[in-house]
């Protein structure tokens, strides 16, 4: 219990160092206060109203962010739609499966804003998918946290780019480190983002292989819960249609909570990338902490959120402000 509390306050410490840090040196709370003053309340009507219709709004919108910012930065390159000539970062194999209501959600927020005469094409589409998602994770009960704005939107997007840059459901606590360490983020950021796994839903082709023939025939991976592995048969039979919807949070999955990291506890990570989490020494604890406090959970991923948020900012060199968020 001491070590516990040890690591409670050493992570609290942690979340306060993060939000002190300096910040990319063009991006500000303020940034739009002479252009668009109001851009964040707009912005924050239009996420409330598609949050009313759905809930998907909310995973969808989350992980629109983290593809977008881990290929070429925070730029909304993740936006862009394909053309004849070009093969664009959504139509990769790993965005497929990207649910088109967070797409809306920001092409809806970014009408809204354009529909002000003096906000009008002074907005970024980057900024504005990075305010509907601070706002979906707040309206789902997640903390709220400011935004840093002033990101330009990129001049690029290409499928090509995406390869190997998104975290895989059967990756280990290497290859995790390896890939959030390549965008600054370290491995309790990388657990705390985690987290937002405790809302959203992944199809049944993405973790069948952890109920049927685990490395032999008829095998389950055996730091899956007995029960929660069951349960994940009938819901996914071996013949079922891949594309089957299993939430990822079996306990509250409409809620951003830290019942995620007690699921982890308890063998109910859905990908093996979740559980092991708990099942390496290395993280254990960190998953220990979250799962044994909210508040702390909270203040980390807020800080971590932000960090990522910073990650490859373009500037008016090499971006510029899209007047539709699917065009260069």
């Amino acid at each position: 219990m001491a070590l516990l509390n040890l690591i409670l306050v050493w992570l609290f410490f942690l979340s306060l160092c993060l939000y002190s840090c300096p910040t990319s040196a063009q991006l500000s709370r303020h940034h739009y206060a002479k252009t668009c003053p109001n851009v964040e309340n707009i912005v924050r009507e239009a996420v409330k109203k598609k949050f009313h219709q759905t809930f998907v709004t909310v995973p969808a919108t989350i992980r629109l962010f983290f593809h977008d910012c881990f290929v070429q930065g925070c730029d909304a390159s993740v936006l862009v739609a394909s053309t004849k000539n070009n093969k664009a970062e959504k139509d990769h194999p790993d965005n497929l499966s990207l649910a088109g209501d967070g797409f809306d959600t920001v092409i809806k927020a970014k009408e809204a804003v354009d529909a002000v005469p003096l906000c009008r094409n002074k907005v970024s589409c980057a900024d504005i998918l990075a305010m509907a998602t601070r706002d979906v994770i707040a309206l789902a009960g997640g903390p709220f946290y400011e935004v840093e704005l002033g990101r330009f939107d990129g001049l690029r997007s290409k499928s090509s780019d995406v390869n190997r840059r998104l975290p895989q459901a059967e990756f280990n606590l290497n290859q995790l480190n390896s890939l959030f360490a390549a965008n600054g983020l370290t491995q309790t950021e990388m657990i705390a983002l985690s987290g937002a796994h405790t809302v959203g839903f992944s199809h049944c082709n993405k973790f069948t292989n952890r109920v049927y023939n685990f490395k032999s025939k008829s095998r389950v991976d055996p730091t899956l819960n007995e029960k929660y592995a069951t349960q994940l048969r009938s819901m996914c039979p071996r013949n079922v249609d891949p594309r089957i919807a299993i939430d990822m949070d079996p306990t509250t999955p409409r809620s951003f909570d830290n019942v995620y990291f007690k699921n982890l506890q308890q063998g109910k990570g859905l990908f093996s990338s979740d559980q092991v989490l708990f099942t390496d020494s290395r993280s254990k604890a960190t998953v220990n902490a979250f799962a044994s406090s909210s508040n702390i959970f909270h203040a980390n991923f807020a800080a971590a959120m932000t960090k990522l948020g910073r990650v490859g900012v373009k500037n008016a060199q090499n971006g510029n402000i899209r007047t539709d968020c699917s065009v260069i």
